[in-house]
């Protein structure tokens, strides 16, 4: 018990008297970030993707598009997101000539792969709608994109909102890997206190009790949203 109090003084030494809680703190800012922005750009990627996916496909430029957005999900979804980093960083920005931020680089990493897995999740609620829906909005004389955008993409986003939670937690997890490109997440921040404090033991697990901390609150916000849903599905 002494020896684990000893562990436990070195940690807060580290963290507090040290100052190394403000680069916890950066680390968790980073994180949050990466996965919130890159979860918005991947919703945003994936909607158009499931859309291009469910449309009929009478006329050439739609085939064409469903041709591209596969081979963009298959890629993206075939390739491990820390090798889709390295690549993007120390690859391909280079070749174009572009010196963006580590940060904006994961960022960017993050939602393109993101919005691979939110199509499949998107078209698998699209597909989840009746079909008498989009009969009836275009009955109505709405046109197919009307009719996709008010009518099935809300009920769609209903029945994968539980999913879209686990997306979001997957990307929280996810940012562990962004110390390969040099951005500071809480893997740097806590691998930093355990390196100059010569203990990694308690710093590796507060920093596996923040993740648990940000899943768990992740989960009750998504049941939370669930239950507001039903609740207006009763009102109306």
């Amino acid at each position: 018990m002494g020896s684990f109090g000893n562990k436990v003084a070195k940690f807060w030494e580290m963290f507090y008297e040290n100052g190394g809680y403000t680069k916890v703190l950066t680390g968790l800012q980073n994180t949050v970030i990466i996965a919130v922005v890159g979860l918005a750009i991947g919703i945003v990627i994936g909607t158009l993707i499931a859309i291009v996916e469910v449309v009929p496909k009478y006329k050439k430029l739609p085939k064409v598009l469903d041709s591209f957005c596969r081979f963009y999900v298959g890629l993206f979804r075939g390739t491990p997101v820390v090798v889709q980093l390295l690549v993007a960083y120390y690859v391909l920005l280079p070749l174009i000539g572009l010196n963006l931020p580590s940060l904006h680089v994961c960022v960017l990493v993050f939602g393109l792969n993101s919005g691979a897995y939110v199509s499949e999740i998107m078209r698998s609620g699209i597909l989840s709608v009746d079909t008498g829906q989009m009969e009836a909005g275009r009955a109505l004389g709405l046109s197919y994109r009307v009719t996709m955008m008010k009518i099935i993409i809300p009920q769609a986003v209903k029945n994968i909102l539980p999913t879209m939670g686990n997306e979001f937690i997957t990307l929280i997890k996810e940012t562990s890997v962004v110390s390969f490109v040099g951005a500071a997440d809480l893997y740097v921040a806590f691998n930093y206190i355990g390196t100059n404090s010569y203990e990694f033991m308690v710093p590796y697990l507060v920093m596996a009790l923040i993740y648990i901390v940000l899943v768990v609150l992740i989960a009750l916000m998504i049941k939370v949203m669930e239950r507001r849903l039903r609740l207006s599905d009763r009102r109306t």
